[in-house]
């Protein structure tokens, strides 16, 4: 099945809104999907990025990728366009990191963010092209962080401070994590 007709698609239920703090991903492995920040060294972050997002090459492929398994839980799609976006905001506060001292990271709502883009009536060949270059400018990016940068820090609204080697261990949990909730 293909992206719905933008014009006649209504919304889809929303999932429950998740309001944890996954800063936790840090200090231990996911019990979920497995994955250990503390494996991964900084120096190879931008391979991991690229390793951790090629599956949604076929994810997106599939024949059901709009298809949601449950009301309330985001289809491959919907979670594609989600790692494309977390792709493109990391990349741009990596960025802010890199220029500017201690920057405060601007509020980003996922969940209003898949409603007022429609994640879920978005095109499935369009959002496999644009994950794949969101991604690879992200692994560009972390493959020039100079070896004195990762330190350098950057605070989310709700007061995580993180440097830019734990964003990208915060980072690479995201994007493992969402290929492991599409199992299915």
């Amino acid at each position: 099945m293909g992206a719905m007709d933008s014009a006649s698609a209504s919304a889809p239920e929303l999932p429950d809104p998740d309001g944890k703090d996954w800063t936790w991903v840090l200090d231990r492995p996911c019990p979920d999907c497995g994955f250990d920040a503390a494996t991964i060294r900084p120096a190879d972050y931008a391979t991991a990025i690229r390793q951790v997002t090629l599956p949604w090459q076929a994810l997106l492929r599939r024949p059901a990728a709009s298809v949601r398994p449950e009301p309330k839980v985001w289809a491959p799609l919907e979670y594609g366009c989600h790692v494309r976006d977390v792709c493109r905001l990391f990349e741009e506060r990596t960025r802010l990191m890199l220029t500017e001292d201690g920057p405060d990271f601007a509020d980003w709502d996922q969940d209003a963010t898949a409603v007022a883009q429609r994640y879920f009536a978005q095109d499935p060949e369009v959002v496999r092209t644009e994950l794949a270059e969101a991604a690879q400018t992200l692994a560009e990016t972390y493959a020039a962080i100079p070896d004195d940068a990762w330190e350098r820090t950057g605070r989310r609204s709700n007061g995580s401070l993180f440097t830019i080697r734990t964003l990208g261990g915060y980072l690479l949990h995201d994007l493992s994590h969402h290929v492991w909730d599409v199992r299915f």
